[in-house]
């Protein structure tokens, strides 16, 4: 039932995108991903267990990210100097915190994004409607990948599918992110409450 949804619902989002003409080639993802520097959007989330959030993703570049989950999920995910911070609000108390360095989000929200750097990239297609790049720290692949699919003309980021190093999955599929001034508050830890 969870994997006919999931079918269901990559199908319904690659249908309603504009048809890329062509693959895009690592460097044209690359100077993509680079051209982000500060954009906000919708997300859906569909978890290794199957159960499906959304909300809205704020994205500051380099090394900054904010999951604000719609409710009834009470959960906010920061990724700010240098980690990522796991805060559920029904639970109270301190978040979890992982090193950023330790997440394949990382590859993404890093200053530079070079895919062409030797052994970061493990797979690169292409469907007739979307280029799939999958990616994983070379220095670290046991931390595990992962999987983007882009849109052309113009290139987008529509989805991405990370892969931890225990390999459970975690799927997020992206609305349009458009450009937006965020101040530096909105990652900003100190600031939760």
């Amino acid at each position: 039932m969870i994997r006919t949804f999931i079918a269901a619902l990559t199908a319904l989002v690659l249908t309603t995108l504009p048809a890329a003409a062509q693959k895009l080639s690592l460097g044209e993802v690359s100077q993509y991903l680079n051209s982000i520097q500060s954009a906000k959007g919708q997300f859906t989330q569909i978890n290794g267990d199957g159960s499906i959030s959304t909300g809205t993703i704020s994205i500051k570049r380099p090394g900054k990210v904010r999951f604000e989950y719609n409710p009834p999920d009470q959960a906010l995910v920061l990724a700010w100097a240098g980690a990522v911070y796991v805060f559920d609000k029904k639970l109270g108390g301190q978040p979890e915190t992982y090193p950023l360095s330790q997440t394949p989000l990382s590859i993404i929200l890093a200053r530079n994004v070079n895919l062409g750097r030797a052994g970061m990239v493990t797979g690169h297609g292409y469907d007739g409607t979307a280029t799939t790049v999958t990616a994983q720290d070379p220095d670290h692949p046991d931390r595990g990948s992962i999987q983007m699919k882009f849109t052309g003309n113009p290139v987008q980021l529509r989805q991405w599918v990370i892969t931890d190093g225990n390999g459970s999955k975690t799927t997020v599929v992206l609305g349009a992110l458009d450009d937006a001034e965020l101040p530096n508050s909105v990652f900003d830890v100190n600031r939760v409450k």
